[in-house]
């Protein structure tokens, strides 16, 4: 093998592995919104061939061999090439430790899962998810084993969302939260609530998909390559490459707001993706590194912009042109305070801004105890409830509003959550830098999101996976992480509210 056939031969690799990593997307995104109840078993049938297909592709003994031959000769690779092959390397390795069979027969059960997450929900009950949920935290743990983890399974969960990213690391995170939100919670629970009856009423799927749009334009959204969904959970899909994107969103006809914020919130996704350098579309490299950068995009749109004064003032006359009849009688301050109210509640996607992260930190203490034997899945539904009731003073009602609430688990998704917190993290220092080089409130007060999308662009989004997070936080944000920004920016934003 010489240099110039390795590296065709490592092209065409990458674009046929985009490819059908488009076509299990797409199987994905129809099951999560528009197929029939009774089409799992059609859509398991499909996936099961197409991830066999997947796995040779990125285990086989020509893909190794190319990888190896390109690896020997990386002093004549160019930064991207060399990039792509450690990353390629580092999957391949962890995948091709694990039995093929075994992990064929994951994506299989994950499916099924996903479906039995889907008939707990309606009608309640835990048990029928149950079985799937243990044998889903059985497969990751002994993955986890194969891969060099046996003692430590879940940091290599955590490891497959962050590299690098340790239990250590997360400890120090968490006890950030619990030793300075959880004290400000309580301090907000003493004082006279928060009026947010303008939020409050009955809005039309209609009206709500128009303020989607709207909210999506408004961002920098380019809408003839982001599609808009609904589903029962939101999410965003990437389509074999960032020139295709989904987003799901969810209407309540109760509070307007829930779409909104999920429109935001994917949206920076979507951002994230579509920003990243086009010579990086159809490689590995595609898509972004890191689930902590991902989700700070996510929630830089949604709460460092989206629930802003500055944003509100800004959107305020477009909401009161769709909902007349709820809005007409409040003013813009009012919907910046409603939009800012803190309450414990049973759901985290309808979370406020604080009690958010102690939602996560719920699911990041239970799935760790389960991994590292400490929890039965079976006692799930009890810890969970307790874990509630400690942290957040709240009851839980019922299963549907508690531990079947999210899908992450039965999607396999086991050390996801910690990197919504990691986000928001990353999101605060992210703001902090940007303020030095734009006057940020002055874009958002005229609208004009192209100097703050050029921003992200220029120092995370063209990236892709060229770099790790920590480099391209250090080296392009320039900043060295610390969860310290964000602890300040929730104090500060919610003494000013509350009066404290």
């Amino acid at each position: 093998m010489d240099l110039e056939n390795a590296r065709v031969a490592f092209d065409a690799l990458q674009k046929k592995i985009c490819a059908f990593n488009h076509a299990t997307a797409l199987i994905y995104f129809d099951g999560e919104t528009s197929a029939p109840p009774d089409t799992i078993d059609n859509r398991t049938q499909t996936l099961q061939i197409l991830n066999e297909e997947i796995f040779k592709l990125r285990t086989g003994d020509e893909t190794m061999e190319i990888l190896g031959f390109l690896d020997e000769n990386r002093n004549l690779l160019s930064v991207r090439e060399r990039r792509a092959v450690d990353f390629m390397l580092r999957d391949s390795k962890k995948k091709s430790s694990i039995p093929a069979k075994e992990y064929v027969q994951y994506e299989n059960l994950l499916a099924e899962a996903q479906d039995a997450w889907h008939r707990a929900r309606e009608e309640g009950d835990f048990e029928i998810l149950s079985p799937y949920l243990e044998e889903v935290f059985d497969t990751v743990r002994r993955f986890a084993a194969y891969c060099g983890y046996k003692d430590n399974p879940y940091d290599c969960c955590l490891d497959n969302y962050e590299e690098g990213l340790d239990t250590k690391t997360c400890e120090e995170l968490f006890d950030a939260v619990r030793s300075e939100l959880t004290p400000l919670l309580h301090a907000i629970t003493e004082k006279p609530q928060i009026d947010d009856s303008c939020i409050k009423g009955d809005f039309s799927a209609e009206d709500q998909e128009n303020l989607a749009i709207y909210l999506m334009e408004l961002i920098g959204l380019n809408l003839s390559r982001v599609g808009l969904a609904t589903s029962e959970h939101p999410f965003t899909t990437f389509l074999g490459s960032h020139f295709d994107e989904r987003i799901a969103t969810r209407y309540s006809r109760k509070d307007f707001t829930t779409s909104l914020y999920t429109v935001l919130f994917e949206g920076g996704h979507v951002l994230y993706d579509m920003g990243q350098a086009d010579n990086l579309a159809y490689t590995v490299l595609d898509g972004g590194v890191s689930m902590g950068l991902l989700e700070s995009q996510g929630r830089f749109y949604e709460n460092f912009v989206g629930r802003s004064r500055n944003f509100i003032n800004y959107i305020f006359p477009e909401i009161v042109d769709l909902f007349p009849e709820t809005l007409s009688n409040y003013t813009s301050e009012d919907l910046y305070r409603a939009v800012n109210k803190v309450e414990p509640g049973l759901i985290r996607i309808d979370a406020d801004e604080l009690t958010f992260n102690i939602h996560v930190m719920i699911r990041y203490e239970l799935e760790r105890a389960i991994l590292n034997k400490e929890l039965e899945v079976k006692d799930l539904p009890e810890a969970w409830n307790k874990k509630y009731k400690d942290y957040l003073g709240i009851d839980v009602t019922d299963n549907v509003n508690g531990v079947l609430q999210d899908i992450h688990w039965p999607f396999g998704a086991i050390g996801y959550f910690p990197a919504y917190v990691l986000g928001n993290a990353y999101a605060a220092q992210i703001t902090n830098k940007m303020r030095e080089n734009i006057d940020l409130e002055e874009c958002i007060d005229e609208g004009n999101f192209k100097l703050i999308n050029l921003w992200n662009k220029e120092h995370i989004w063209k990236h892709g996976g060229l770099y790790k997070a920590k480099e391209i936080m250090e080296k392009y944000v320039g900043v060295e992480f610390s969860p310290d920004a964000y602890i300040s920016y929730i104090k500060d934003k919610y003494t000013e509210i509350y009066n404290l």
